[in-house]
């Protein structure tokens, strides 16, 4: 990935956030995602689901599920990015593969090309049972100069673990 990537402050907040040490991001607090696995390039959110999520159906909604990897993409994202960097989502893409009601979740979330602008992250929703529950992907745009100023993920803190972006 690159010596920004190595030396990546988001990536050491990341690593602080497993240990306890640091706090996630609002959206993270908020629906209980923990980060359990952050390298450059790669890392995975892990959330518990249940009733209080579910769509009138009684399945977790699927906005729940485009947030978790949204949030695992966004944070793999960033672990690309140099000093003063940041980016914006361009798009994304979610192909919903199973219902799931309760339980632990997983979002894989991997860097699948890394450009000077433009990245492609993929992520992997899995269930308790290890079974693919979303396939999302996403492409992203690394922000520098000016269209980065106010969105700076280089200190760390919960912009650095996931909010900055869009």
């Amino acid at each position: 990935m690159g010596e920004a990537a190595t030396e990546n402050a988001a990536l050491a907040y990341m690593q602080r956030m497993i240990k306890g040490e640091a706090p996630g991001a609002p959206i993270m607090q908020t629906l209980g995602m923990r980060v359990v696995q952050a390298e450059a390039g790669h890392v995975v959110l892990e959330m518990e689901v249940g009733p209080q999520l579910a769509n009138p159906t009684g399945t977790l909604h699927g906005g729940v599920l485009c947030d978790i990897a949204d949030a695992a993409m966004g944070a793999t994202y960033i672990t690309t990015l140099g000093p003063g960097e940041s980016y914006t989502t361009l798009e994304l893409k979610i192909n919903f593969m199973r219902p799931v009601r309760k339980g632990k979740i997983l979002a894989d979330a991997r860097m699948i090309q890394v450009g000077r602008t433009i990245g492609l992250v993929e992520c992997r929703v899995l269930d308790a049972d290890k079974r693919l529950v979303a396939h999302v992907i996403s492409t992203c745009m690394t922000l520098r100069g000016e269209q980065a100023q106010g969105r700076e993920v280089a200190g760390g803190g919960p912009a650095a673990a996931g909010v900055a972006g869009r």
